[in-house]
């Protein structure tokens, strides 16, 4: 696995705006967006700061609000010139620590991030104009068209084609992001443009690569994965990418997830083809099947007190009361309320004399679904017996 720099933010030394003499860009121009503009400008800015000894690599950007507030634009504009300057190798950014300077020159190993989206758009518009033998000088469907035909979002899809203008593969006639008059200028790339341009893939993606190589290296069926902290240190990216990544690997069958102590279990390796079928698997009930038992666990209950203490017209004991006394929190036992008042059973009055008050007695004796959520130790007797 190669080895990323996983940077902490206080190792790094922040960029502050007022110690440094800039000059605010003219974003009055008729011809490119604001983004780029800001973007072209931020570039020669780093060029000069860092050939001057103002600023080094490695260090941090101010942060966008800053940015925006000092340039006079909205975040989002500032974020859409980061990611046009991240694909050109001046910055690099990673989540919760901010956009740090890159040295251009340098192979080594960088921040493992997530792949850009609109890069994934920009391969996706240059093999829409080759598979659809787009020529020079001819135009593209409006953006959000494309948007819909390469599958991207609209303002994805945008960013994608005010970078192809940026290089001279598009050209627009507005400098907004105006939905037509999207033209082709050249299509030099498609003699360099192969299917292997295509197979760009979010980190999410990589992830679930390595981690299906590290179970298969390293577990067994029924083993327990490490905690999502550890898997987040190993792989240096964030808790949430892991978390994504092990859903994936839990729809497709390799991975089972349980509350408690349980933890998430492996009951198919990723090199087999054939899934395999582990017995608790069966008897444990899908979590929203099993929070519908537990709020009808919680109207039988309640039914069973009307029957047994009220009578019609009777006011029940307010939602607190009534948690303390079942001990169980107020929200399931507001949930069981409403469902009997859908039942016919109970009302609702507002005001000083109001409440929860009878209108219907229920039958008692009502049986609640019998889901069963067992240790696995316990599994093959449970199957061997019913």
């Amino acid at each position: 696995m190669k080895d990323y720099i996983f940077p902490q933010k206080a190792d790094l030394k922040p960029i502050i705006l007022s110690e440094l003499n800039l000059t605010v860009p003219d974003l009055k121009s008729n011809d490119e967006a604001k983004s780029i503009i800001i973007a072209k400008w931020m570039m020669k800015w780093i060029d000069e700061k860092l050939g001057s000894g103002s600023i080094s690599v490695g260090a941090l950007l101010p942060s966008k609000p800053e940015l925006a507030y000092f340039l006079g634009v909205s975040v989002g504009t500032i974020q859409n010139s980061l990611r046009y300057i991240e694909d050109f190798n001046y910055v690099e950014s990673k989540q919760r620590i901010g956009t740090i300077i890159k040295d251009r020159n340098s192979d080594t190993a960088g921040v493992r991030k997530l792949t850009s989206k609109r890069e994934i758009a920009i391969k996706k518009i240059k093999k829409f104009i080759i598979s659809n033998k787009i020529k020079k000088d001819e135009f593209l469907p409006s953006s959000r068209a494309l948007s819909e035909l390469i599958n991207c979002s609209a303002n994805t899809t945008r960013l994608a084609l005010e970078y192809l203008c940026t290089v001279n593969i598009l050209a627009h006639s507005s400098k907004s992001s105006a939905d037509n008059g999207w033209r082709v200028v050249s299509v030099d790339f498609s003699a360099s443009f192969s299917s292997s341009d295509m197979e760009q893939k979010t980190l999410v993606t990589k992830i679930e690569k390595d981690l299906k190589d590290y179970i298969d290296a390293n577990l067994h069926i029924g083993d327990k994965l490490p905690a999502h902290s550890e898997l987040s240190d190993m792989f240096k990216v964030s808790i949430k990418t892991v978390h994504d990544a092990l859903k994936a690997l839990i729809d497709d069958g390799i991975l089972l997830a349980r509350r408690g102590r349980y933890g998430t279990t492996v009951i198919r390796l990723p090199k087999d083809n054939l899934a395999y079928k582990k017995l608790e698997k069966s008897i444990f009930a899908p979590a929203q099947d099993a929070a519908f038992y537990y709020y009808e666990k919680t109207q039988n209950a309640i039914k069973e007190m009307i029957a047994n203490n009220y009578e019609i017209g009777s006011k029940l004991p307010s939602i607190v009361e009534l948690s303390r006394e079942m001990d169980l929190s107020p929200n399931t036992i507001r949930k069981a309320f409403h469902n009997l008042a859908k039942e016919g059973y109970l009302v609702f009055s507002r005001g000083r004399y109001g409440g929860t008050f009878v209108v219907d007695i229920p039958q008692t004796g009502e049986e609640t679904f019998k889901w069963l959520a067992v240790n696995p130790q316990y599994a093959k007797t449970y199957s061997q017996t019913n």
